[in-house]
């Protein structure tokens, strides 16, 4: 039996070693797209010689995530020399805080002052959880100088400082610099997927924070987010909807207009319509919820956006009334094995009896606190925790825990400013490469009157311009079309260009819509096409099977945006059949046609109940 916790810190070495493995042979082939060489094609040289080179695991992926970059001490010696009187401080501050700043893609916190050490703060200590206070100590006059002098340096150079939370003894405060983007295509997006149980509030809280007016406690608030009819008549998402919320430079909230119109008595509000490309053209940062549903039947949606829609976290929704039954169970588990930051947004709580909330938030810390999750609680419910979850989610193993009521408003500040904090994944050189061949994966596909085939997806790799010869496949014969590009769309507005963790629309050129399907890339063309594959093999761990799993069983396979039937040929299992808990190495084969996976990719089955985890790990032709 191997658990589920040592299992994933393996996949994501043999992960991470195959994607640091797959960047060398490209950059020894010269098959990388290079500043001015976009959509240049590349000789057949070239490509032969990315599939000879010998296979060499360099010793690391040379990036650093976003939230590490400027180290506590670098930051500490920025306000060393802002506190300074010397004009000649200041001048190196500023040049210390714009290299820091562009390296965070015009976006980071500071903590101005000393404060409370992360155990204080949480209420329970974790083994990353740091013991001590973070930022440098400053009294009160050196405080005041540091404070005003950053706030005149980041308004030079364009950008705005805005207080988030300020403390005393000793004084502190968390401040938000942020700089505007020079245009849509450089506004940093983060993606949220939204997951629970059945009328746990998903598309109403959804429908609040995107529109900022309140429910009236009948659903109101979510009956904008529905696509089909027969949502509207239910109630019940049955498909994978998108949301978006952007936030100005001084992080508020950008929101429609309202007015009230006619007396008090009998009052309207009403709100003018905002449409994406409005949104995204004032805003500094966006958030795009990837609204899912939540009955059993359409699990197979959820999952799917789950898996290619590539969220840097996952909001678990829990009624208050209700607690965290059903799916929300089967949600999280889904997030777990992902290796998804999972956060706890708790609804309903003016609604829900004082007793039956309490029960809730027992029950939710207990499955927290459990060996399967392992995570520490922490309930947000002042400033300056929002603050420190936001910046720690991805480092740390916290679960937030928010309660909010979609009817009074209360606590949606404190959830709105958390994600408005959360960083992006979009700059971040560990998963997604700029300096690599364009990779794109199709999660939708729409044909548009006058315009043709549109597909929507996230630029794994490499970056592309409008105009850019691209291949498309594999078709079910594991071919690949010579198109182009004919526009870039981000949130609906039209942009020149896209790179790698950019999650934009291309429209195609001269292609059909029905040889376009989901699952389906589109990668830089060469003279020789990438090779599709129908088989591979892959180390898994059995979830959760009720009987066991012997050769020719057959589950639904999720890689990225793949979604298709596998049947198992060949496992190295002596006695021939997989249970509940075994690992082993399976050779899968693609039912209907063959697909573009590489090795390293994460893997996830399921057939009714059963569920399987796991990685590629060679491809077989």
């Amino acid at each position: 039996m191997t658990s589920l916790r040592t299992f994933q810190h393996e996949i994501d070495e043999i992960h991470n070693r195959e994607v640091a493995r797959q960047r060398a042979l490209t950059s020894v082939s010269g098959d990388g797209d290079r500043p001015g060489e976009k959509g240049k094609n590349k000789s057949v040289t070239k490509g032969k010689a990315a599939s000879t080179a010998t296979k060499e695991e360099p010793k690391s992926i040379p990036a650093q995530p976003l939230n590490t970059i400027g180290s506590e001490e670098e930051l500490d010696r920025v306000f060393e020399l802002l506190v300074s009187t010397s004009e000649t401080s200041h001048a190196t501050a500023r040049d210390v805080l714009a290299s820091i700043l562009t390296r965070r893609r015009g976006e980071m916190v500071l903590r101005v002052g000393s404060h409370t050490p992360k155990v204080v703060l949480y209420g329970a200590e974790t083994a990353d959880t740091e013991s001590v206070g973070l930022g440098k100590n400053l009294n009160a006059d050196d405080y005041e100088r540091a404070s005003q002098r950053l706030k005149e340096i980041v308004e030079d150079m364009g950008g705005v400082a805005t207080t988030l939370s300020t403390g005393t003894d000793p004084p502190r405060s968390h401040v938000l610099v942020r700089l505007p983007p020079a245009s849509v295509s450089d506004v940093p997006e983060v993606r949220c997927a939204v997951v629970g149980n059945v009328d746990s509030g998903k598309s109403t809280t959804l429908g609040v924070l995107s529109r900022g007016s309140l429910d009236d406690g009948r659903g109101k608030a979510r009956v904008g987010l529905f696509r089909h009819k027969h949502e509207v008549e239910t109630g019940r998402t049955s498909s994978v909807g998108m949301e978006i919320l952007g936030f100005s430079t001084s992080g508020k909230p950008v929101l429609p207009n309202s007015q009230v119109v006619g007396s008090d008595s009998a009052a309207i509000v009403r709100r003018d319509k905002l449409g994406w490309e409005n949104i995204a053209q004032n805003s500094a940062k966006l958030v795009s919820f990837i609204d899912l549903a939540g009955h059993e039947k359409y699990l197979k949606i959820t999952l799917y956006g789950m898996t290619s829609g590539a969220p840097d976290a996952v909001i678990l929704m829990v009624g208050g009334n209700a607690g965290l039954i059903g799916m929300s169970k089967e949600h999280l588990a889904i997030a777990l094995a992902l290796g998804v930051p999972v956060c706890v947004v708790i609804s309903k709580i003016d609604m829900t009896p004082k007793n039956i909330l309490a029960d809730t938030i027992k029950q939710v810390t207990k499955i927290m606190k459990s060996p399967g999750c392992r995570k520490a609680p922490v309930f947000v419910e002042n400033m300056e925790t929002v603050v420190e979850v936001s910046l720690s989610l991805a480092t740390e193993r916290i679960c937030p825990i928010f309660q909010i009521s979609n009817v009074t408003g209360q606590g949606l500040d404190l959830l709105r400013t958390f994600l408005n904090l959360l960083p992006s994944s979009e700059g971040d050189q560990t998963k997604f490469a700029k300096d690599q061949p364009l990779e794109y994966s199709i999660t939708e596909v729409w044909s548009v009157p006058y315009v043709g085939v549109v597909v929507n997806g996230i630029l794994n790799s490499g970056s592309v311009t409008a105009g850019d010869t691209v291949f498309l496949g594999p078709d079910p014969n594991g071919g690949w079309a010579v198109t182009s590009i004919r526009s870039i769309h981000k949130k609906r507005h039209l942009v020149p260009s896209a790179e790698a963790g950019q999650c934009v629309s291309f429209a195609l050129k001269k292609v059909r819509r029905a040889t376009v399907r989901k699952g389906m890339a589109i990668v830089t063309r060469t003279e020789t096409p990438p090779k599709a594959f129908r088989r591979f093999e892959g180390q898994v761990l059995i979830l959760y099977h009720n009987t066991t799993l012997q050769k020719n069983y057959q589950a639904m396979l999720h890689c990225g945006a793949i979604r298709q039937t596998v049947r198992i040929i060949a496992m190295d299992n002596p006695n021939g059949v997989l249970r509940t808990g075994d690992r082993a190495s399976v050779t899968f084969e693609f039912i209907s046609s063959p697909e573009y996976i590489k090795e390293g990719m994460k893997l996830l089955f399921r057939e009714g109940k059963t569920k399987g985890l796991g990685v590629i790990t060679k491809l077989v032709s």
